[in-house]
């Protein structure tokens, strides 16, 4: 815990920064360290965590304000209390090959080497379990409005069979060599004189206790791991990649001690008209070359099913017109998104004859017509009032 560094300083941003820049820097570094582009890449993985444990903080106002008064202590009861995670995006619990997996989960691996400065602690005390995480695919209209779902993911969990005591019959034993304190002194001999230093008990590798006769089940660990269905809650406007934290869903806690949080990394499917940025949505609209030039009452489609839009007379391709609060409205934030709609004229590839005639006639009435003379510029019909030039950009 005394390694973390500050949420501001993961971001590379000051405590002023608005909720945009904090976004802002949150998806840069979080598409930079993504495992997704660094297989393999332990550094990477770990400013991932990083840069989601930071933003999962300061992207909520009542979080950031916790934090900023209180420090780590404010977001994280346990910072300080020997947590079994850092309570960011971790990987840890994620995926155990064996029994020895779910040990080294669930007793970080041992004792040896003194406990943080020669501070003795109790191996039978209650302590929090491990954070998870897990990654589903949702759509992206889901993304955007939130919605609820099933997440499977593996996770440690007391054993159903000796309920925790890693026993077949009865209870554990006190460890007879560390008098269950699950460490034992050495003494060396040094150039300097005797040395004493503590060490994980060989005998009940550090757990205090002795198991004659393990739990089939178990192994004698009084853990197992397996694969559960957790129903989750989807924060709206949620963005791809981004993960948001179920607590007290991730691994059980050794001797009774709270379980860890679960992290839930989402993947949003693209959408077939919708693009977004932020809580912006985007979108292309068709229209006919007679709506553009003589405009019309058009439907645009919006997250909330499509809308009346009144467009102006001489709407050019290309153009853009901004719906106002159609955007996303997310849940940890204020400040509901606005659409985008980009127009595109479409022009008819096969015309008939009497279509023909018609617009050549207009052709020839149409008072504002640009002709392109090869010179890289615009002129315009010499009937129009004032003669100009329009060089292209």
């Amino acid at each position: 815990m005394a390694d973390k560094r500050d949420y501001y300083e993961v971001l590379g941003i000051d405590k002023s920064a608005s909720a945009d820049e904090i976004k802002k820097a949150y998806r840069k570094l979080a598409k930079q360290y993504h495992p997704d582009l660094n297989p393999g890449d332990k550094e990477a993985e770990v400013h991932f965590k990083e840069v989601n444990e930071a933003y999962e903080v300061l992207s909520d106002d009542q979080k950031k304000a916790r934090y900023d008064r209180f420090g780590f202590a404010g977001v994280d009861p346990s910072y300080g209390g020997g947590a079994g995670g850092p309570g960011g995006f971790g990987f840890d619990g994620a995926d155990f090959g064996d029994i020895g997996d779910i040990f080294s989960s669930i007793f970080g691996g041992g004792f040896g080497g003194g406990f943080g400065g020669g501070r003795r602690v109790d191996p039978n005390a209650p302590r929090r379990g491990s954070d998870i995480n897990a990654r589903m695919n949702i759509t992206f209209v889901e993304a955007a409005k939130g919605c609820h779902k099933k997440v499977r993911t593996p996770r440690i969990e007391v054993c159903d069979v000796c309920h925790g005591s890693g026993c077949k019959t009865g209870q554990p034993e006190t460890c007879s060599q560390c008098n269950g304190t699950g460490q034992v002194t050495q003494t060396q001999r040094t150039a300097f004189g005797m040395f004493q230093s503590q060490a994980e008990c060989p005998t009940c590798h550090g757990r205090g206790k002795t198991i004659k006769d393990p739990c089939d089940r178990c192994n004698g660990l009084g853990m197992i791991r397996r694969t559960v269905e957790v129903d989750v809650n989807v924060p709206a406007g949620i963005d791809n990649h981004q993960a948001f934290a179920v607590r007290g869903q991730g691994n059980f806690g050794p001797n009774g001690g709270p379980q860890g949080d679960l992290y839930v990394e989402c993947v949003i499917e693209p959408h077939e008209i919708f693009t977004r940025d932020g809580y912006d949505v985007f979108c292309d609209v068709v229209v006919t070359y007679s709506q553009a030039v003589l405009g019309a009452e058009i439907y645009v489609p919006t997250l909330d099913g499509k809308v009346k839009y009144n467009m102006p007379a001489g709407t050019q391709p290309g153009t853009k017109f901004r719906l106002r609060g159609r955007g996303i409205d997310p849940s940890h934030a204020s400040g509901k998104g606005d659409q985008y709609v980009n127009v595109i004229v479409d022009v008819p590839h096969k015309v008939t004859e009497h279509q023909k005639e018609l617009l050549a006639e207009f052709d020839k009435e149409y008072i504002d017509k640009p002709v392109n003379d090869g010179t890289g510029a615009v002129a315009y019909n010499a009937r129009n009032k004032k003669k100009k030039r329009r060089f292209f950009d």
